[in-house]
């Protein structure tokens, strides 16, 4: 039987299904000490979070696969695992109905201005004298927007893009997307309109998120250039990865009101400093990389990692 070593731990369902076709070793993650012997005769590893770097790949010699309880590979040196010939399987679909959720309910957030408001009820801005609160709501500029007939636009329409336009859709949203390996006949079927490039889709939105890999190596997808493109009352969502948006310029776009408001689930990097511009920043929901972390979407990332090892392995699943 081959043998899995899990460096962090995952639903019991996943590591039930491993158990069945192979000898599973949990360690408690990279500190572990138990981690250079484990790794020197283990057929596949699965990691969550844990990067997966030179060093740790050369103590594993016999390593065939690299399971990724996720989506992402980013935390993975994929250019020597593919040197050695070390396969690597991830769970893309996995929590698309959980980003997706966090999407939509982050939309609602910022267009409703929740925390705005709900600062001004706790901070004592409303009064009995002040006549009634829907009056007050008015006079004190907190007035919310409707989601129907709003223009979102979605970089990215992979699964979980698609998943948050079919949300989207559904509530009467408006709703367009960038995404040059899309099938643009396939995004009109779904009721998405395909748009060229980000220049395009940028002054047009009322609301964007961002559903695409990062690359460390091109920058920021999002920045000072972008926002400035951006009509005053649009908001943000950054659920996908830190690197897609300059942190320090999101700061400076929410302080100065060219950008209505945020939601950021990612950071660059994990976690963010407290001392970081965005914790001053108005009119931002900042939340610790949450957005897949549902306990459905966790059970099936352990379930759908431990099925693909195995496969990868040529061991057989039931």
């Amino acid at each position: 039987m081959p043998i899995i070593t899990l460096l962090e731990s995952i639903h019991p369902a996943g590591v039930e299904i491993l158990r069945q076709s192979a000898t599973v070793r949990e360690l408690s993650g990279p500190d572990d000490p138990r981690l250079p012997e484990a790794l020197a005769d283990s057929d596949a590893i699965i990691v969550r979070s844990t990067p997966i770097t030179a060093a740790t790949l050369n103590q594993g010699m016999r390593l065939r696969v690299i399971g990724r309880h996720g989506a992402g590979i980013d935390n993975i040196d994929g250019t020597l695992a593919a040197e050695r010939g070390i396969r690597i399987v991830n769970t893309p679909r996995s929590n698309t109905e959980s980003v997706g959720e966090y999407t939509i309910a982050a939309l609602m957030h910022l267009f409703k201005r929740f925390s705005e408001v709900e600062s001004a009820l706790r901070g004592g801005k409303f009064t009995a004298a002040a006549g009634s609160l829907p009056g007050q709501v008015d006079r004190l500029g907190l007035i919310g927007r409707e989601l129907s007939g709003a223009h979102l636009g979605l970089v990215g329409a992979g699964a979980i893009g698609q998943s948050v336009a079919r949300r989207a859709l559904a509530l009467g949203m408006r709703v367009s997307a960038v995404d040059p390996y899309a099938d643009p006949d396939a995004l009109e079927r779904a009721g998405i309109t395909p748009v060229a490039d980000l220049a395009s889709l940028l002054p047009t939105v009322d609301a964007l998120s961002l559903h695409v890999p990062g690359d460390p190596a091109r920058g920021p997808l999002i920045g000072e250039r972008e926002f400035g493109m951006l009509r005053p009352n649009a908001v943000l969502i950054n659920a996908a990865r830190g690197g897609l948006v300059d942190e320090d310029a999101l700061a400076r776009a929410l302080t100065g009101g060219t950008l209505a408001g945020a939601a950021v689930d990612v950071f660059s990097p994990e976690p963010p400093d407290v001392a970081s511009p965005l914790f001053g920043a108005p009119n931002l929901l900042l939340t610790p990389h949450m957005a897949a972390m549902t306990a459905e979407a966790l059970e099936r990332m352990a379930v759908d990692v431990a099925r693909f090892t195995l496969e990868a392995l040529g061991a057989e699943t039931t």
